[in-house]
């Protein structure tokens, strides 16, 4: 029986972008079909961050994937966060780079008038929905990703590279295993390497 699993991402968050890439891979090897949500660092650390201009461009990129959801269907999330997530991270053009967007959805082929919703308000009610229908599972002392299958929800994992294969299969047994343990909160060690985009 296929395994439903629920993904809460921002796109800013290269530890989520390796997360995802594993996620697909686990796709491919276990009998799981994914539904992606948006969720927000801005949300989450507005209180501790300045808002500024790094701070607004965050909160615009994920306010777009929001109007697109709204006006695409849930099923362009993934392809636009594919498209956002490959030329932030894998390509290295990072966060500051307004150039990101509007290519992203030219690929996928979404109107270029979704990026007026970079900085319309008027999509942080459904913005904030979604941030907490993931956030609210797992607590505000976690970030992104935020991965939900079956009545248990965790944060992470948090790995690089990605793996692959069957590999990536055993660490999603491995997780679910835990994670669906009443009572088990944390495994965790400090972390010696950045992101290793493959």
């Amino acid at each position: 029986m296929t395994a439903s699993a629920d993904f809460w991402f921002d796109p800013a968050c290269p530890w989520a972008w390796m997360t995802s890439r594993w996620m697909l891979e686990v796709e491919q090897v276990r009998d799981v079909t994914t539904t992606w949500h948006v969720m927000s660092l801005a949300v989450l650390n507005e209180e501790r961050d300045e808002h500024n201009e790094n701070w607004l461009r965050k909160l615009g990129r994920v306010r777009v994937l929001i109007a697109a959801e709204q006006a695409h269907g849930n099923e362009v999330l993934l392809p636009l966060y594919t498209a956002l997530g490959r030329r932030i991270h894998t390509e290295g053009r990072g966060g500051n780079d307004d150039t990101v967007l509007p290519e992203a959805l030219a690929e996928v082929g979404l109107p270029a008038s979704l990026i007026e919703a970079a900085g319309d308000a008027r999509y942080d009610e459904a913005l904030r929905k979604s941030h907490h229908a993931g956030m609210d599972l797992v607590g505000m002392e976690v970030g992104t990703p935020v991965i939900s299958v079956e009545g248990s929800a965790f944060f992470g994992p948090v790995v690089t590279p990605a793996p692959k294969g069957e590999a990536a299969g055993k660490l999603w047994d491995g997780v679910r295993l835990v994670a669906g343990t009443d009572g088990f909160f944390e495994i965790k060690r400090s972390r010696d390497r950045e992101p290793i985009f493959e």
